[in-house]
Parts: structure tokens; C-alpha cells; sequence
């Protein structure tokens, strides 16, 4: 069947628009054809910078014939009702319809409407132009007298239809005076002749002898490769950027790679502002040694649209001579925020100590008041309640006080030093160096830069146990503010990052193993709002709904989450304590059953601390992420188990009965079973094992050994299959049935101490 070809050639694309404007044209135009009932075999979609390209294989060379049969108003309806329909049917008058008899709707008009297939090239003239009219790009502009809007000025159109055994035919149209052909032209400086095509490959093939890569993961490649071989033939090594590559790969369509040098002088300057430095201003890679240190090397790699006849030598020396001034800039600002602010080179602190340029840099961002959120205050009473929270949550992720509360008290002061103020993205990065500069505790630097950790799913978490704690404090306070303030994350608006905030709370306290109370978090971060910032439990929702996303990825079922999340608390120390004072120090998740590895000590009550710790099992433990993951892990591996499956096929034929008591009768059946009205060896032997299963079962919930709960769960397993297979639930017996009932009641119950097994897919 024949093959489609269109290409739009314009001047140049910017690259961030290139892949998805080739995805939209390939969406809108195969969506096109299938409404029109063509059905294809494949389509790729392509993109330069000067060009979009699409191909589309297997279209037939006409639509189908199609055939309809439309239900209309009933016989004897209103004129309007009857018009309505003839002409939303294509009918001339009532006649042309069909009279239908329905034995409960009486009878009604249907049309039987047969439409004949068009041809394909037909189809294609209109639907084509009407995608290049409508298209999506995120911006757009005219030019000329034109009306036509297009990302830049559209030069050629490109439309060919027919198989690769016959000559291809131009789909004729015309868009803003373009008419559509099979003319296109090569690479803007090294082929710029006209170019005559007529299908997919001899288009490919003719581009790339004009030096015209179309494939934008091709030039990728090419670059990746080539510039891997330079750096190694150099004794160098590539430090891969996967976001510049695929600029760049959008900002040539013949890729050449070169390598350009600076003075070697500007490698004081840390390479992290090097490399910001070069990747923003020039778009090329760093290089680094192959050493242990791995330092940066001054040399750089660039890549070229055009194949230079001096080896480069004139591209190389003029990005080396713009990366020279740069980096000079760069080297002003380092050096100029290692010295003193000269507002501030007198000032001290409250004991008359001179401040370090760090702290003069956080007393700016004081005096200045500047605002972090109108309804939120300054960044400065941010950092006054980050200092305290921190200091809060220390002890019980294993740091100094001391040590978090200057952290914090540091932890934005590089927001107006001016490197950062060039470069926001090294931000947290260069407060460590001039935290290390100015002689700070290495876990003080370290926080510094960690705080700000994750910003996503493959950056990593904090491990100092300093920079956990405010990064912990950082992102609870900036959580709970917007919480407080009804600035929460709507549909697919997030503007405030709230969902990543969260989701890094969640990473840092699972990798970390964090024995935490996230609604004492919440209130700790609370008392350090004036508005006195109230939350309901919608906050600590958001939270699970984070962990559900975490643990998707992991592999983990969603429901399960689900069934552990559901647990409803049993009795009252299920409910969560108002707020305490004190902290106590929080120990790692214990695996495998056992207590708690808490020092004796540090058990202190805290609001902070998870609910498991020092005071018993409470089956509504929702607020401990830790704990929450090893029931998971338990409910997993005990559904791969026969008894386990098989129980929780007991639990659901059970609690669908209740349901259905409950239901009709109004009443739940709960209370002790009459152990005089067990008359059935069944229903004795479950009752026993329910008996026998509950202390063994809630002594494991106490030492959060949740293997070994489930495993005493387990034991109900062949009492229940027999109880359903020898015993009728509903006797006829009034007091036999609801003492049935109960005992029904008790075996949900006993499952609920662990999950909500309801909530598990079949």
C-alpha cells in the first residue's frame, strides 16, 4: 500500500520545541486518517532545525465505505424533533426512513445511511492543511502579508502519496500561498541546492548526501560518540549531560564535534560553575581528567553545523575566546564572594564576634526583608522557623542540635552571593564551598548543599544525619506553610512544587529508615506560623499519596498500600496524642521481627517520634512511613502464599456477608460469641482458633514484627475454609445466626488488626 511523505521546512526550530512538534504532527495527522477511516501500518515522526518530516506507511488509496444506522424520535413526534433528525441524517424527507416497532417504546424512525469512500489523496488535501493551519506550537508568529502563524517563517511543503513500486504523487494544496511539492533543500551553508524527492528513503537517503541528518536520536548519537572518541584521544573523559545533548542535537543537521581550550588559570573557579558557565552560555560539554580526582580539565567540547576547512581552528578559538570571558566573570564572582559585604564588614553577632561572609550574607537577606511568600512572610522568618525545626528534629534522626540549627541558620544565605545570582542552578553547591571556605563543621557544608535534596526520582537523598534534619525541616516547613495558607497542588497545577517536597520527605525518611510521626512533624512545623496554621488530615492524605507513587515505582501494588492505609482504628490508643514536649533519638526500621532498637535512654515521648516506638503497636499507625512500608512488605509476601490468598478469600465471603446482614437489619453484629450456642464441631474449632490466633497475633503487632502477625493470622486459614464449607451462616435459629454473625464479625476483625482486606484486588 502506498506511503505518505510531508515535510515543513522553515527557518530554524528552537530545539525545545523540535521533539514534541514532531510528536504533534505525527498525532494530528495519524489521527486524522483513522477518523476518516483509513487504518495505516507505522508512523515516524522527525525534526531539524530547520524542518519537520513525517512518514507514514501502508495507507489504502481509498476510505472505506461506511454504513450507519441512526435511531430517531418516535413516530407522531413534534415537527422540530422530526427536521432535527433528517438533517442530522443526511434525508431528504421522512419517507426516506424506516418505521421500527418497539414492544415498550412504541415506534420510532431509523436511517440507514451509507456513505461511499473517498479517495485517499482527497483526504489528504484537506487534512494536511488544516493540521499546518491548526498546529500546536507553544509559540507562534506571522510574517509577510501572510496569515498563516507558524513557530518561523515556513518556506517549502513537502507532500507525496504512492507505493515504492510506482511514481509518487504530490498532494495538491496550497497554505499561505506554499504550494505543496516534492522539493526541499539541503543543509544551509554546505548543499542549499533545491532537492527533488519522492518517498521516505530516497528522501532520508538525499538529505543525508546534502548533509542532513532527519534523525534527531541519530545526531545524538553522533555526537555522544564522536565526542567520547576526541576526549579519550586526549586523555580526557566526557561528562555526559544528557539535557545539553539533546539541545544541542536540535541546534545542528550535521553535527561536528571540535574541542576548544581555556587558561588554565580559571580552573580555581569550582567546576560545577565552570560547567554551568559553559553549558548555559555556549552550549558545549566539559571535560575532566581521567585521574582519581577527576578535576576539570580546560578544555571543552563544542559542536559544529558546518564542516570547517581549517580543522576548526577558527570555531575552536572563537568559543574558547567567549568561554575565556565568561569564566573571567565567573572568577570575579567566586572572589568576590569569599570577601566581606562592605555594608557589613564591621558587623557581629550578639556576642560581638565579627561575621563570616556567610553570615553577612544571611543578615542582608534580613535587613532587606525579602519576601519569600506575601501571605508567608520573609525569607528570614523562613529560616527562623527552618533553624528551630531542625533543631526539633535533630535527635531524632541521629545529629548535633547545635549543628542543625547552623546549618539552617546558613542554608539560604548563597541565595544573593553572586555567583548564584548568575547561575541559580548551583545554588546550595555554593554555600558549601563558602561554608568550607570560612571554616564551617563539614556536616554544616554538607547540609548546606543537601538540604535542597531530592529535587527528583533519580537525585539522591541526604545521609549526613545534619543535613537530614533540615532538609527534613526545609521541606515540612514549606509543606505545612502552603497547607496552612489553601495553596495546594490542584489537577496538574503545582506551582509551588508541593508534590516534590513531599515526595523528598517520603525518600529521605524510607532510605534513610526514619522512625517519624508525620502528624507531630506537622505540628512541630506549625508553631512557627504567627496565623497559627491549622491542617486536617487532608495534609497527611497528600503524604500517602506521595508513598503510593514511591512504592508504584518500586514495583509494589497499589491496592495493598491501599489495604494497609485503610486499617481503622480499634481502640483508643489508636488516636493520635496532642502535642508533647521532649524528643527522643529514632532508630531504624526493624526487620524481621524483634524490639525496637531505641536506647533506653533517649526514650523521651515526642510528637516526632513513630507511633510503634516505646509504646506499643496502634493498628491506625499512619503516620509512620517506615512502619507503613514493612506491613506492605508483610501483606506481599504473605498474598504469595496459599494460606494467604485462601484467607483472604475467607475474609472477603465473610465480610460480604456482613455486609449484607448489616445492610438489611440495620445493626453491626458485634460482641462476644456465646460459646453455649457453638453446637458445630466447625464453628468451635474457628471460634478456638480465633481465641488461640489473637494474643500471638497482637503480640507481634507490639514488636512490629509483621511476618510473624501474618503468620499467626495465617492459622485461621483451615478453620475458616471448613466453618464456610460445613456451616449455614443464616439458621434458622434467630440467636444461632447472630451468634454466627459475631464470629463472622470477629474473623474481619482480626484481619483488620493487619490490612484492610477488602481493599485487595482480586
Amino acid at each position: 500500500m502506498p506511503d505518505l511523505l510531508i515535510e515543513l521546512h522553515s527557518e530554524e526550530i528552537p530545539a525545545r520545541m523540535q521533539r514534541k512538534a514532531a510528536e504533534d504532527l505525527k498525532r494530528l495527522i495519524t489521527e486524522g486518517l483513522v477518523a476518516n477511516g483509513l487504518i495505516y501500518d507505522g508512523a515516524r515522526g522527525f525534526a531539524t532545525p530547520r524542518r519537520l518530516a513525517l512518514t507514514v506507511a501502508g495507507i489504502p488509496v481509498n476510505s472505506p465505505d461506511s454504513h450507519e444506522e441512526r435511531k430517531g424520535p418516535r413516530v407522531g413526534s413534534p415537527d422540530g424533533a422530526i427536521q432535527g433528525f433528517l438533517k442530522a441524517a443526511g434525508l431528504k424527507s421522512i419517507a426516506e426512513a424506516k418505521i421500527v416497532s418497539d414492544g415498550k417504546k412504541g415506534e420510532f424512525y431509523v436511517a440507514h445511511m451509507h456513505k461511499r469512500g473517498r479517495p485517499t489523496m482527497e483526504i489528504l488535501a484537506e487534512l494536511v492543511p488544516s493540521v499546518i493551519r491548526s498546529f500546536p506550537w507553544p509559540k507562534s508568529q506571522r510574517w509577510g502579508s501572510g496569515t498563516l502563524r507558524w513557530v518561523r517563517p515556513l518556506h517549502s511543503i513537502i507532500c507525496t502519496f504512492g507505493s515504492e513500486f510506482d511514481d509518487t504523487d504530490i498532494v495538491p494544496f496550497v497554505v499561505d500561498g506554499i504550494h505543496s511539492s516534492n522539493h526541499t533543500y539541503g543543509h544551509r551553508f554546505l548543499a542549499p541546492d533545491l532537492i527533488t524527492v519522492k518517498r521516505f528513503d530516497d528522501y532520508q537517503a538525499k538529505l543525508k548526501a546534502a548533509y542532513v541528518v532527519i534523525d534527531a536520536d541519530r545526531r545524538k548519537d553522533i555526537i555522544l560518540h564522536d565526542a567520547k572518541q576526541l576526549a579519550f584521544a586526549n586523555g580526557l573523559e566526557l561528562i555526559e549531560d544528557e539535557g545539553l545533548l539533546e539541545e544541542v542535537a536540535g541546534l545542528v543537521e550535521w553535527p561536528v564535534v571540535l574541542m576548544g581550550e581555556f587558561d588554565e588559570a580559571f580552573l580555581k573557579v569550582p567546576g560545577e560553575v565552570i560547567r554551568a558557565t559553559i553549558r548555559a552560555n555556549q552550549k558545549c560539554f566539559v571535560l575532566r581528567s581521567h585521574h582519581v580526582d577527576q578535576r576539570i580539565a580546560n578544555k571543552f567540547i563544542l559542536v559544529a553545523n558546518v564542516i570547517p576547512s581549517d580543522r576548526g581552528k577558527a570555531i575552536r578559538h572563537g568559543n574558547g575566546r567567549v568561554v575565556r570571558a565568561r569564566l573571567s566573570d565567573a572568577l570575579y564572582f567566586w572572589e568576590t564572594d569569599q570577601k566581606d559585604l562592605p555594608d557589613y564588614k564591621d558587623a557581629v553577632d550578639e556576642l560581638g564576634r565579627k561575621l563570616k561572609p556567610l553570615d553577612q550574607r544571611m543578615r542582608k537577606i534580613r535587613d532587606l526583608n525579602i519576601v519569600f511568600h506575601e501571605k508567608l512572610g520573609t525569607q528570614g522568618s523562613r529560616v527562623d522557623r527552618i533553624v528551630r525545626l531542625a533543631e526539633e528534629i535533630a535527635p531524632l534522626v541521629g545529629a548535633d542540635p547545635a549543628l542543625a540549627a547552623r546549618a539552617a541558620s546558613l542554608a539560604k544565605a548563597d541565595l544573593v552571593t553572586e555567583v548564584v545570582g548568575e547561575f541559580p542552578e548551583v545554588q546550595g553547591l555554593m554555600g558549601r564551598r563558602y561554608a568550607e571556605i570560612q571554616g564551617e563543621h563539614p556536616s554544616v557544608a554538607t547540609a548546606i548543599e543537601d538540604h535542597y535534596r531530592p529535587q527528583g526520582p533519580s537525585d539522591r537523598v541526604p545521609t549526613d544525619p545534619v543535613a537530614i534534619a533540615v532538609a527534613l525541616a526545609d521541606k515540612l516547613d514549606t509543606l505545612v506553610g502552603f497547607w496552612a495558607i489553601d495553596e495546594k497542588p490542584t489537577g496538574s497545577k503545582d506551582p509551588f512544587a508541593l508534590r516534590r517536597a513531599a515526595l523528598g520527605v517520603v525518600r529521605i525518611i524510607l532510605e534513610n529508615g526514619l522512625r517519624l510521626n508525620l502528624q507531630g512533624c506537622f505540628i512541630a512545623a506549625a508553631e512557627g506560623f504567627s496565623t497559627g496554621a491549622t491542617f486536617g488530615d487532608d495534609l497527611l492524605a497528600f503524604f500517602h499519596d506521595r508513598l503510593k507513587v514511591q512504592l508504584r515505582e518500586q514495583g509494589v501494588r497499589h491496592d495493598l498500600v491501599d489495604a494497609v492505609l485503610s486499617v481503622p482504628p480499634t481502640r483508643p490508643s489508636d488516636t493520635w496524642p496532642g502535642r508533647a514536649t521532649g524528643l527522643a533519638r529514632a532508630s531504624h526500621p526493624h526487620k524481621g521481627g524483634g524490639t525496637s532498637g531505641r536506647d533506653s535512654a533517649a526514650q523521651v515521648p515526642s510528637p516526632l517520634v513513630g507511633e510503634g516506638q516505646g509504646g506499643g503497636y496502634a493498628a491506625n499507625s499512619n503516620a509512620d512511613l517506615v512502619l507503613i512500608v514493612a506491613r506492605v512488605e508483610a501483606l506481599t509476601a504473605f498474598l504469595a502464599t496459599e494460606d494467604g490468598r485462601n484467607l483472604v478469600a475467607g475474609y472477603v465471603r465473610a465480610a460480604n456477608i456482613l455486609k449484607a446482614e448489616e445492610k438489611k437489619s440495620g445493626e453491626a453484629f458485634v460482641g462476644a460469641v456465646d460459646a453455649g450456642l457453638l453446637t458445630e464441631d466447625a464453628e468451635i474449632a474457628l471460634e478456638q482458633a480465633i481465641v488461640a490466633a489473637t494474643p500471638d497475633v497482637e503480640a507481634a503487632l507490639v514488636r512490629e514484627d509483621f511476618a510473624a502477625a501474618m503468620q499467626a493470622l495465617s492459622r485461621l486459614r483451615a478453620p475458616v475454609d471448613v466453618f464456610f464449607d460445613k456451616i449455614l451462616v443464616n439458621a434458622p435459629d434467630e440467636a444461632v445466626r447472630r451468634n454466627r454473625l459475631r464470629l463472622l464479625t470477629h474473623i474481619r476483625a482480626a484481619c483488620h488488626r493487619l490490612a484492610d482486606f477488602s481493599k485487595i484486588a482480586g
